[in-house]
């Protein structure tokens, strides 16, 4: 049997070389090199995705908050 041997391009190298700069734990390098992909949602990890849904989640609230406020304000106007 014999191995066939990957070669990367340069760019992909200095990807990879970011990637593990920026903190990115091994195996998600690792999944990075065996899939090719660099989705930005394929790679996070599931604390990363909780964060995002989370702070969208508050986003939403805020929102609402600020609309039952000025909703309340108007009525309290009116009487």
């Amino acid at each position: 049997m014999t191995r066939e041997i990957r070669s990367f391009s340069s760019e992909f190298k200095l990807q990879m070389g970011r990637l593990y700069k920026n903190g990115k734990p091994r195996k998600s390098i690792k999944q990075h090199q065996n899939t090719g992909l660099f989705n930005h949602q394929d790679n996070l990890s599931d604390e990363e995705k909780e964060l995002i849904k989370l702070r969208k989640e508050v986003q939403h609230l805020r929102i609402e908050n600020d609309i039952l406020k000025q909703e309340a304000l108007i009525m309290g106007r009116k009487k």
